[in-house]
Parts: C-alpha cells; structure tokens; sequence
C-alpha cells in the first residue's frame, strides 16, 4: 500500500469521522470525506485543497447515493486504501422505553447503512484498485461485544454489524487482499452522548434507580466521559500499517475489561454445560 493513502470515511461532520478527517489531512493524506451535512467542513474545505480532500453529501441509508460517491471517489483519486465506515446514531432506552419507529430508523443507518457502504468497499478493492486489496475498518462500539442496560436497540444495532463484519471477512477470498477490522470504542467525548445522543422517556416501570437502565442514563446524564476522540483515531490509523490485522480492536479501558468478563463467563458457560450436547445427534 502507497504511503500516502486515499481514505473514504463516513459520518465526517464529527466524533471519529471528523478527527479522523483532520488527523489524515494534516499528514497528508487524500481523503474522500461524506457526510449528511457538507457546510460541516466548510472550514476543511477552505484550509485544504480539492486534490487532497473530496467532500460528497451522503445519506448511507441511501444505496444508489454510496455507489454514487464511490464512483466520484474513482473519478477523483483512482483508487481507495482504507474505508472508515463510522456513520452512525444513537438511540438509548430500555426495550420498553425506546420506540419501535426510532429504533428501525437507528437501524437503517448503523447496520443497513454500513451494510451499502461494506458491500462497495469490497467491490471497489477488489475490482477497481490495482494493485488490488484494501482496508475496511468497521465502527461498532463497546455495546456490540457486551450487551447494555438501556441499550437495547443500539447494542443490537451494532451486534449486527459484528455479525454481518465477521461474516464478511470469513467469505472474502485471502487473494483480494482485503482486511477487515472492526473498532469498538468505549466512551469517548464526541457528539454522540450530546447532540447526536437520542434518550427516550424512561418507562415508569424501571425508575427504580439501582437497575442497571437507571445507572447508565446517570452516567450518560453525568458526562463524565473520559475518552479522547483525536488520540483514538491516532490508534485506529495505525492499524493501517499493520500486515497482520487484528478482527477486533478494542479501544478504551472499558470495553477490555467487559471483553475479558464476557470472555471469561463465555468459557465457563461452555465448559459448565458441554456435557449437554454430547448425545443429541443421530
């Protein structure tokens, strides 16, 4: 892969995406931001060049317009190396909180959205860079490897997105070249615990506030988030030069503890009830 990189990242207008944008920028790379909203890198378009930064409207819920933006991204660089598919919202609530219309929406963009994106990732690495290959690096978060009080719909959201990521890397044929990885960032400050954070009215019936759903709205209420959104993109980027790539990056103190627990009742779980299936065959 060329040193200088041609990167195509979704969500750009902010959180990951735009300091991802910045950090990219500022090192040289070319970039092929998209964003609902372009007026938001106004400032970016003014300071950088248009033979560096491509900036393209996009609704990733839109099939026919992310094949159209990959196609200007042809037009523009000739090539992509690295996908971000980061879009993505928030909806928090317990099952009985959220409603069923702002959940679906919540799924349209963070699964069926990133979804279109992954499908024309892996076309456009496979057949329009030479040579070919290419890094598909998938944003999930904390909730898509251990599930959450007052998360459902969101952690579900981005267990698909696991299982759809996983998938994907298991039918790509190893003589493409393409690398998938999928980044599950713990609290981080971005906009998505503030203008981008959506939390439905707590159903009366778990206002009791030592359940888990009452904690966690406290926590998001608090804004006592600790992670750095520029010095983890720092991190993510360097996976870019790595030729052995991890399926899943964890990224905050968080999510490696809730891996190892999960992990760790996962085995006991198996190895408790393995006996279960040693006789249920024909």
């Amino acid at each position: 892969m060329a040193d200088t990189k041609v990167w195509f990242i979704t969500g750009a207008s902010s959180g990951f995406g735009r300091s991802m944008t910045e950090l990219l920028l500022n090192k040289g790379d070319n970039v092929i931001a998209t964003l609902r909203n372009p007026d938001a890198l106004s400032d970016l378009s003014a300071q950088f060049s248009s033979s560096q930064l491509l900036v393209i409207q996009l609704d990733v819920t839109n099939s026919a317009g992310v094949s159209a933006a990959f196609a200007k991204a042809k037009e523009a660089f000739g090539r992509i190396d690295v996908v971000f598919n980061n879009a993505g919202q928030s909806v928090m609530g317990e099952l009985e909180s959220a409603s069923e219309e702002e959940a679906r929406l919540m799924f349209e963009v963070n699964f069926w959205g990133a979804m279109h994106v992954s499908k024309e990732a892996v076309k456009f690495f496979r057949e329009v860079n030479k040579p070919i290959g290419g890094r598909l690096l998938q944003v999930s978060s904390r909730l898509g490897l251990v599930g959450g009080a007052a998360a459902a719909f969101y952690s579900a959201s981005k267990f698909a997105l696991e299982g759809l990521s996983e998938s994907l890397a298991k039918e790509l044929d190893p003589a493409w070249n393409i690398k998938v990885t999928i980044i599950e960032p713990g609290p981080f400050r971005t906009k998505i615990f503030k203008d981008n954070l959506r939390l439905a009215p707590q159903h009366p019936a778990y206002d009791n506030p030592s359940l888990p759903g009452s904690q966690y709205r406290q926590f998001v209420a608090l804004g006592n988030i600790d992670g750095d959104a520029d010095k983890a993109v720092v991190a993510i980027e360097k996976l870019t030069h790595l030729d052995d790539v991890p399926m899943r990056l964890p990224l905050h103190r968080r999510v490696v503890v809730g891996a190892r627990e999960k992990i760790k009742s996962l085995t006991e779980e198996v190895d408790k009830f393995e006996s279960w299936s040693e006789d249920l065959y024909h």
